[in-house]
């Protein structure tokens, strides 16, 4: 198929003579209406962006008044027209285009500000099938496409955060935008466009329980520049999906600088473990570092949980990312306080503990305004050379699943408890994975090893450093419970489990030498128990 190119360049200045409004978030759109009447700017209008702009006094042309239809099917057909999309795409300087405008009694459309029906939002809320289709917006990306792809003539404007901008362009240059502005906001419009497009074919995805559809696009919008990226060398930005999920792209910053790439990262991390421990059974606390935790601890009271957490490596909790799943109080935060922290996340933060944070300036104090809840489905993504992994959420939870008792001895309920609070633990650090856990709180963390024998015993080396801190007997992993993320291949790594004081072990099974290492746990009068869940994290 031939591609047809005439070449016309594209002019620097176009003045804005007639503008199309017809927006749903109707921000600052009277006050851009008003600037552009003054300037003697002929404002077209529809529905309800129409009506706001009236009834502000001003002069407003309904565009069914210049395509000669009503809008009709409840507002779904308005500007689906030739005489809208003709205005909006014809090339001013194309002869063939000047006629056809003159024949068809086209009128050229220098300015198109439009926004989409609220997809996103309604889709975030859980409206119903019906609802939601309804909500998706057809004119809309239909215009903006247009008047972004003849930005040669056509300033096309989709965010109300660049009103001010444009207006100083029009009293800049006597009512005229630069090529430049034109081509920066036909950039945003398509990324605009593509994004809104984006929410919609996953929610259809997951709507229809299509797992992996022919197509699948993850959109963002921009919530903040960074200085740079996981190094100084790389640039980087936070964008978020829309997602109503409480944690890190939902929070508060209530103090301290921008957070920076890493402290997102491992603020997720924290926030995502912390919340597998509900807040009406026991207050939690999760202490990370480079995205793997390395303390968590339940308590009976929440600085109690902190301090616990804080136990199990205090050395490398120097700098780390602390997560609580209640309000922090004033008495944790004074505990807090004690030792150099990167960011604090809770769903909420008493006045004094603000205020006990607010010694330290450079302490970011983020409110989450709730706990992510650890069930909910959602997707994954990592990209790679030329492509993109995606996958659902890890959801599974240990209390959700038949353990299966596989050695003589059955673990007691103290173990058994250990186990499963192990087990969660274990799911957010990072494969090859083993924890040792003792009354609610983690004795030694291993992670990241190529070999899960060297995971079992650097977690077992982190537990005797800390107990020679604390100035304990013996490390807390003797008589703990001790969880490996993944199936245990060979009885090397149950040996070393055993070697470091461990009773009970918690593991998913499903190794061709899982009755080797049975046999090594009933020969140490060991207890194991199987999950048939794996949790992987790379």
């Amino acid at each position: 198929m031939a591609v047809i190119s005439k070449k016309i360049p594209a002019p620097d200045k176009v003045e804005i003579k007639t503008a199309l409004l017809s927006v749903f978030d109707k921000t600052g759109i009277v006050e851009l209406a008003q600037a552009l009447s003054e300037r003697g700017v002929r404002l077209l209008s529809t529905g309800g962006t129409y009506k706001a702009i009236a009834a502000a006094g001003l002069a407003v042309t309904d565009v069914s008044e210049i395509t000669g239809f009503p809008e009709i099917m409840d507002g779904r057909v308005k500007t689906l027209h030739p005489t809208v999309h003709g205005g909006l795409l014809a090339i001013r300087d194309d002869s063939e285009h000047q006629e056809a405008m003159k024949t068809h009694g086209i009128e050229a459309i220098d300015l198109a500000v439009i926004n989409l029906y609220p997809f996103e939002e309604v889709r975030a809320a859980g409206g119903d099938y019906p609802t939601t289709v309804e909500n998706i917006d057809i004119g809309g990306p239909a215009m903006i496409r247009a008047s972004a792809k003849n930005h040669a003539y056509v300033t096309i404007l989709t965010d109300p955060n660049d009103y001010a901008e444009f207006k100083e362009q029009l009293s800049a240059d006597a009512g005229k935008t630069a090529y430049a502005f034109r081509q920066r906001m036909a950039a945003k419009a398509y990324a605009r466009t593509a994004a809104y497009d984006a929410v919609i074919s996953n929610w259809f995805a997951e709507a229809l329980s299509i797992d992996t559809p022919r197509h699948r696009v993850i959109g963002g919008a921009l919530k903040e520049e960074m200085r740079y990226g996981e190094n100084p060398h790389q640039k980087a930005a936070f964008y978020v999906t829309g997602e109503k999920r409480p944690g890190v792209s939902t929070a508060a910053l209530l103090q301290g600088k921008q957070l920076s790439y890493n402290n997102i990262n491992d603020t997720d991390a924290a926030y995502e473990l912390v919340a597998e421990f509900l807040p009406e059974k026991a207050p939690a606390c999760a202490i990370i570092k480079h995205a793997n935790p390395c303390g968590v601890a339940t308590g009976s009271s929440l600085v109690e949980a902190y301090r616990r957490a804080l136990a199990c490596d205090s050395v490398s909790a120097f700098g780390g990312i602390i997560a609580l799943n209640r309000t922090l109080d004033a008495e944790t935060a004074e505990e807090i306080v004690k030792l150099f922290t990167e960011v604090i996340i809770a769903p909420d933060v008493t006045e004094e503990a603000k205020a006990i944070i607010a010694r330290k300036p450079n302490l970011r104090l983020l409110s989450a305004g709730g706990l992510p809840d650890p069930r909910a489905a959602g997707l994954t993504a990592k990209t790679v050379s030329g492509g993109l992994l995606v996958q659902s959420r890890d959801n599974g939870m240990v209390e959700d699943l038949e353990l299966k008792v596989v050695t003589k001895r059955a673990p007691t309920a103290q173990e058994l408890d250990d186990m499963k609070f192990a087990f969660k633990i274990g799911k957010h650090v990072k494969s090859n994975a083993v924890v040792y856990a003792k009354d609610g709180q983690t004795a030694g963390i291993g992670a990241g090893q190529m070999s899960r024998v060297d995971s079992a015993r650097i977690a077992a080396l982190k537990a005797e450093e800390a107990a020679k801190a604390l100035g304990l007997a013996v490390p807390m992993t003797h008589g703990s419970a001790v969880a490996s993320e993944a199936f245990l291949p060979f009885a090397d790594g149950l040996l070393s489990m055993i070697a470091a004081g461990a009773t009970a072990v918690i593991q998913p099974g499903g190794s061709m030498r899982d009755q080797e290492v049975i046999d090594a746990a009933n020969e140490h009068g060991i207890a194991m128990v199987f999950t048939g869940m794996r949790h992987f994290r790379h």
